[in-house]
């Protein structure tokens, strides 16, 4: 396939999600790294509608079983149920605690069933009740291992097959209404991890062989291996409890029918005699133009009860402008004083200043003289002269001829 049927152009960023809707014609759901959820009418090439509700990535997107709600996970741990026509969100909550992706399915029941880690980063499946998303009926947790687990479901076995990515096992249990609700069957060991993993419709699978279910696994080396999953039998006649009427090829309502609040559920067909394919025409694309005149301003007289309600809403935004323009006028008169006030503030602190400076500098003029003096007077001290003292040691009032009188210098 090298040409396209239609081109869908409508999301910003790269597009990471498709899903068809499981019962209506021609209904096809994308979603983006844009964090947009888009429904297109494939038939004609347009967009029926668009679904903001997600503030993050959207992780996965799915239907329930007949079409008439979405369920979608997303980083922000949040889980939502969304009515897919108008995007109103219908029940919120937070999904698993860990930080790394999550995948929710909707079960045939209407039961809701997720994968995603704890805050440890350790892998837990949940199962859940819409209405009471917040508080699930079981949750256990698998392993440590970093691989985001996909869940694929059977809902004609009821079986849930849990493969992750990164994983070269592929675990699968049982959905029945006995505690524990959630039945572990066995593991399927390969010898290789899987880089990504799809499974074939039921009405694919080779009902002579007790098959259930098939997969196509891509390995690391990129070859794409067939992976069937059988049971048992020694008898070779159909065996109706393995198959069940099983969703069919034929849509149950037309795309223009779905929009419109039409919800019907799928179309079951039996495998007793094999899957034979119904003859199809081929998809043709009808755009649908844009009336020029449909852009066109309305003309003549409106009528003067919308005239009125118009002057009334416009009254309205007249005052309620004003109120805002008076509040405004009086948060600048504030602002305005304040800063004057600040203005003020700021010249007695400089005058202030000033007149510390000029004190500071007299004290250190004073103290600089004081010194000065103390020095010269310390050296004149020093400078006058010792006057020599002399001391007699023996002197007597009539001095003896001959005696010696001995004289020194005094201190």
């Amino acid at each position: 396939m090298t040409e396209s049927v239609v081109d869908l152009v409508y999301h910003q960023r790269r597009v990471g999600m498709v899903v068809w809707h499981p019962t209506a014609n021609n209904i096809l759901l994308s979603a983006g790294s844009d964090n947009i959820v888009v429904i297109w009418n494939v038939g004609c090439g347009e967009a029926l509608s668009t679904i903001d509700a997600h503030p993050d990535i959207i992780y996965s997107c799915c239907f329930n079983w007949d079409g008439s709600l979405l369920l979608t996970t997303c980083k922000d741990k949040k889980i939502r149920i969304i009515n897919p026509r108008d995007g109103e969100v219908f029940e919120e909550a937070t999904s698993h605690e860990g930080s790394k992706a999550t995948r929710a399915i909707f079960l045939r029941n209407g039961l809701v069933f997720t994968t995603g880690f704890s805050k440890r980063s350790e892998r837990q499946y949940s199962l859940r009740a819409p209405g009471h998303l917040d508080d699930p009926i079981t949750m256990v947790e698998l392993d440590s291992s970093n691989g985001v687990m996909f869940p694929m479901y059977d809902p004609d076995t009821n079986l849930v097959y849990l493969c992750g990515k990164g994983d070269s096992v592929i675990r699968y249990f049982e959905i029945t209404p006995e505690v524990p609700f959630v039945h572990y069957i066995n593991t399927f060991q390969l010898p290789d991890p899987q880089r990504g993993i799809g499974m074939m419709p039921k009405r694919g699978v080779d009902v002579t062989t007790c098959e259930i279910t098939r997969f196509y696994r891509l390995n690391n080396s990129g070859f794409c291996q067939i992976i069937t999953m059988t049971v048992p039998r020694k008898s070779e006649l159909f065996q109706e409890d393995l198959y069940p009427d099983t969703p069919g090829d034929i849509p149950a309502v037309t795309a223009e029918e779905w929009w419109e609040g039409q919800n019907k559920d799928p179309i079951l067909m039996s495998l007793k005699d094999g899957y034979q394919a119904t003859q199809k025409s081929e998809l043709k694309v009808t755009k649908k133009k844009t009336n020029i005149l449909d852009k066109m301003p309305p003309t003549g007289k409106v009528k003067s009860e919308e005239d009125g309600k118009a002057t009334a809403i416009s009254s309205e935004a007249l005052e309620k402008v004003t109120e805002v323009s008076k509040v405004n006028d009086d948060l600048r008169k504030r602002i305005d004083e304040l800063q004057t006030e600040m203005k003020k503030f700021k010249a007695v602190f400089l005058k202030q200043e000033n007149r510390i400076r000029t004190l500071e500098n007299k004290v250190s003029e004073m103290s600089g003289s004081g010194g000065t003096n103390a020095s010269t007077q310390q050296q004149q001290q020093e400078m006058v002269p010792v006057t020599s003292c002399y001391t007699i040691h023996s002197v007597r009032k009539q001095p003896v001829q001959g005696h010696v009188v001995h004289v020194s210098n005094g201190p």
